[in-house]
């Protein structure tokens, strides 16, 4: 494999576009937040990305003549962004499993998000005993603060009660 080669395929492996985003969890439209994975490093942290459009289903009715993201879809793109962490972590056997949230803990929202904006979501793991697992997140746009929180999360097979 030459130079280029190595790199390109170092730089996938830091990346997962949304062919691999579905593979890895089972949301789909309109509750499929995140576009992207970038800076993927199992165990410690990733950052998704979420490019935010006017024809977001939700932005029909949060307000209509001011459109705004609804910090709780924010929230709900940390945890997407943290359940492909998992994943990525866990290995290939771990993709679909679903993430329920246990807690949601300091959630602050510094600004509106609105249509143009790229979601920028760095997620790191807190750490993790069993299949319950805990994370901070920091959502930015253009390098500013929009929303942060720490949360803990149950990592389940699809099937069965909770």
């Amino acid at each position: 494999m030459d130079a280029t080669t190595a790199e390109e395929a170092a730089s996938r492996a830091d990346m997962l576009d949304i062919g691999r985003i579905m593979h890895a969890i089972p949301h789909r439209y309109p509750f499929l937040l995140i576009d992207r994975v970038v800076d993927v490093v199992p165990n410690v942290s990733a950052v998704g990305i979420k490019n935010v459009s006017i024809n977001e289903s939700f932005f029909a009715g949060h307000f209509p003549n001011h459109p705004v993201m609804p910090g709780v879809l924010v929230i709900e793109a940390m945890a997407q962004t943290a359940a492909v962490l998992v994943v990525e972590t866990l290995g290939p056997d771990s993709a679909g499993k679903l993430v329920y949230f246990m807690s949601i803990e300091g959630a602050k929202f510094r600004r509106p998000v609105v249509p143009g904006d790229q979601l920028r979501i760095h997620v790191s793991k807190d750490r993790n005993r069993g299949n319950v697992w805990k994370f901070n997140a920091v959502a930015r746009v253009d390098g500013l603060s929009v929303a942060e929180a720490t949360y803990a999360a149950m990592i389940r097979d699809g099937a069965g009660p909770v």
